[in-house]
């Protein structure tokens, strides 16, 4: 069972995803607009909702910015390879495929999930190990942007980063040593952008797999952006790209 936080989140799960929940549950003097909108979409899809006290939330999420919304749910079970290779078809010929190689801070997940659906991105691609659960927290964090993003979860990522490459997607790396500067990439081809860990960025095989390595220069005293702040820049370089 998984739980939904936050007026964002569960509205856009009961918006795309309605048949997943079970039971929503709103804070006790919490009745506004957007409370009510929220309860008006739970009765429309058939899902109970609750009006709970304060100390249920302090239980229940006592470290989560519920903002006296939790939507307990189905468990989502995400894409797997498989899948992945029955849904390329529909991507069309210049498909775009954002990589996350090792993310394990939740809210680091929820943000690159929340960007890539701001993006356009076709298919977002996890590890099973380590890499962060796609939680309440990266779920609030993402802001109701993982409800409609295809997610597939894969056992070996060297294996479907090989397959991607055989379906012609040029793999680009987000490397600080990449040889490539992050505005001059081209992004007309099919496109594979791979994201590294927090602390140590793209694990050794990972990198080997990929085709280019690209670097976004610091200016000033830092020595790297933030993994979810590059995936911003490196995906709306694609975006800008392609729209010109």
């Amino acid at each position: 069972m998984d739980e939904v936080i936050g007026i964002q989140a569960t509205r856009a799960l009961l918006r795309e995803n309605a048949q997943r929940g079970r039971c929503l549950y709103i804070q006790r003097g919490r009745r506004d607009a957007r409370m009510n909108e929220l309860i008006s979409m739970a009765k429309d899809a058939g899902v109970r909702f609750q009006v709970v006290d304060d100390a249920w939330f302090r239980r229940r999420a006592a470290d989560l910015k519920h903002q006296g919304v939790l939507l307990e749910c189905h468990a989502r079970e995400l894409a797997d390879e498989q899948a992945l290779k029955k849904t390329w078809p529909d991507f069309g010929e210049r498909p775009l495929i954002l990589v996350l190689d090792g993310i394990t801070d939740p809210r680091n997940l929820g943000a690159c999930l929340r960007t890539a659906n701001a993006a356009g991105v076709d298919a977002v691609i996890l590890p099973k190990r380590n890499s962060a659960p796609l939680s309440a927290v990266a779920l609030k964090t993402a802001q109701g942007g993982a409800e409609d993003l295809f997610i597939v979860q894969v056992t070996n990522l060297a294996r479907c980063l090989t397959w991607l490459r055989e379906q012609g997607v040029w793999l680009l790396g987000a490397d600080g040593d990449g040889d490539q500067v992050w505005h001059a990439m081209d992004s007309s081809v099919p496109l594979g952008l791979v994201m590294g860990s927090e602390g140590k960025g793209l694990r050794r095989l990972t990198r080997s797999l990929c085709d280019q390595l690209v670097s976004i220069p610091m200016l000033g005293a830092v020595e790297s952006l933030n993994v979810a702040v590059a995936t911003g820049v490196l995906l709306f370089e694609v975006v800008r790209q392609r729209s010109e």
